[in-house]
């Protein structure tokens, strides 16, 4: 089994930036995927981006946040990262970080929750306006 363990949410004003982790145990994989997630009240769960583990791993990115949001991870940590800066009211949403131990390809196919086996209970981040 895997662990995930989010955190790093909370309460900003639009324009502010906000870092989150995901920290990974348990069990491990030699090659995977990450993806960070949202939901926000009423809506349906919406992909954010994803990263490879392995050096120079594609990152993939909703085109919500392209330029905006930057996914990173840290192998020796275990801990995946989600940077977001320019932060909007509509990116007010539970954060969920997942993890997929069978690879697919494209990348862009890492934006379908299906593909993810573990998932992290997720964090709260509130922007208002």
């Amino acid at each position: 089994q895997v662990q995930l363990v989010e955190s790093g949410g909370g309460l900003v004003q639009a324009g502010d930036s906000l870092r989150l982790s995901c920290a990974a145990s348990g069990r491990t994989f030699s090659t995977y995927t990450m993806g960070w997630f949202r939901q926000a009240p009423g809506k349906e769960r919406e992909f954010v981006a994803a990263i490879r583990s392995w050096s120079g791993g594609s990152k993939y990115y909703a085109d919500s946040v392209k330029g905006r949001f930057t996914i990173s991870r840290d192998n020796a940590m275990n801990t995946v990262y989600l940077q977001m800066n320019s932060l909007k009211p509509e990116d007010t949403a539970v954060y969920r970080c997942a993890l997929a131990s069978i690879i697919a390809s494209p990348m862009s196919d890492m934006a379908e929750p299906q593909r993810y086996d573990y998932w992290g209970q997720g964090t709260q981040v509130t922007v208002s306006s």
